[in-house]
């Protein structure tokens, strides 16, 4: 499974914002997490149920969202 692939998006699940596998864990709840300093280790401790790809997943995800062109007028 590729990273993007362990990203979901189901209109009846979290309203239909991005999520890890299905699971009712938003991608922002783990970037939120990461950015609030958590550990990767504590993450998956707090939540067995997710994967280390799946914090990888949501920094892929995230670092896709943030990747964008530039427009220049000339």
């Amino acid at each position: 499974m590729t990273d993007l692939a362990r990203i979901t998006v189901n209109p009846e699940v979290c309203g239909g914002r991005p999520c890890i596998r299905g699971l009712r864990v938003r991608v922002k709840d783990i970037l939120d997490m990461l950015a609030a300093g958590a550990a990767r280790e504590q993450i998956l401790k707090d939540y067995p149920y997710l994967e280390d790809g799946d914090i990888s997943a949501a920094l892929a995800y995230a670092a896709a969202l943030a990747d964008h062109p530039v427009l220049r007028v000339a």
